[in-house]
């Protein structure tokens, strides 16, 4: 059944314009669930221009008066039944909570529905600090499926660029073509087993890279052994507003070449690229229960856990 929204609070759908207006609430919760900002204005743009989200039926601002109090989304991932959400509510109007909710899950259903599936499955990510977003979870019947580690390397002064094994070589994507395409399906081929994993074609993986203000094509790197596509490490920069330093979204060594040391290649030459680049630090974050034992493989190059943020699933008929 769906809740009412109490009188006094009116919704509208977002637009692209918006995103400074979410990041002043989006920051605002931030501060009273973590103590601090953890989201740029660039973060939210990018978001209100992802190729799976549709801003006339995806999305809901709600208002109380002329103040935006709430924000929440929900967003297809590819063709598959999974479906990511998120609620904003600003601490002085909990009261709009529930029937965010709500329509955020209705709209979950609708997109599994309309995709072909019989049911959703529901994912949602909270801080590990963020009680009242865990409370609220926990009472519609979410739980923790799994929990990403936001991990961090600082950088001082000069880093040294890795050499290269016999026989491993390193390309730079750029506008190559051919170096994106070896890379995608790299990164195709060595998620297939991880958490929240939907495959992407080349084109819509390519539209999703170009979609991101942050991204720099300059920053994915493609490992070859022998000439083959071994492993691949993306770079952006998305926690440069805030905090100057780099970010690896992605890593990822294909099965048999794995035990060789090119996740930590790859990375090493990521830092010592962002510490040229001015950056203090560099950013990356890693699910807790990987197939492989990436979280090892980040600590034994020097980083560090800084934060916990713990993804929260429900399935619901569709």
């Amino acid at each position: 059944m769906q809740t009412s929204l109490s009188p006094g609070f009116v919704t509208r759908r977002p637009t692209e314009d918006d995103a400074e207006e979410i990041h002043g609430l989006v920051a605002a919760c931030d501060v009273a669930a973590i103590g601090a900002v953890d989201t740029t204005v660039e973060d939210l743009a990018d978001e209100l221009v992802e190729p799976d989200f549709d801003l006339e039926r995806d999305g809901w601002l709600v208002y109380a008066g002329d103040r935006l109090v709430g924000w929440a989304w929900a967003c297809r991932k590819g063709e598959s039944d999974n479906v990511d959400i998120d609620v904003y509510v600003h601490p002085d109007h909990p009261d709009a909570a529930a029937w965010m909710w709500d329509a955020v899950e209705r709209r979950a259903a609708e997109i599994a529905h309309e995709l072909g599936h019989q049911q959703a499955v529901v994912d949602v990510g909270i801080h590990a600090q963020d009680a009242a977003k865990r409370a609220a979870a926990d009472e519609r019947g979410y739980a923790v499926a799994t929990v990403f580690y936001r991990m961090r390397i600082d950088h001082e002064g000069r880093v040294e660029d890795p050499e290269l094994p016999p026989g491993v070589t390193l390309e730079t994507a750029d506008d190559d073509d051919t170096v994106r395409r070896a890379a995608h399906g790299v990164e195709q081929g060595s998620f297939a087993e991880h958490f929240g994993f939907v495959p992407k074609s080349y084109d819509s993986w390519l539209a999703d890279k170009e979609s991101q203000s942050a991204f720099d094509w300059s920053q994915l790197r493609l490992a070859r052994v022998d000439g083959e596509p071994a492993a691949m490490l993306a770079g952006n920069n998305q926690f440069v507003p805030d905090d100057n330093c780099g970010y690896v979204p992605t890593l990822a060594t294909l099965p048999g070449y794995r035990g060789r040391g090119l996740g930590a290649l790859l990375l090493r030459d990521a830092f010592a690229r962002d510490a040229r680049a001015g950056r203090v630090g560099t950013y990356l974050h890693v699910d807790a229960n990987n197939t492989t034992p990436a979280l090892g493989l980040y600590e034994s190059v020097g980083m560090r856990k800084v934060m916990a943020i713990e993804v929260w699933r429900r399935t619901v008929s569709a």
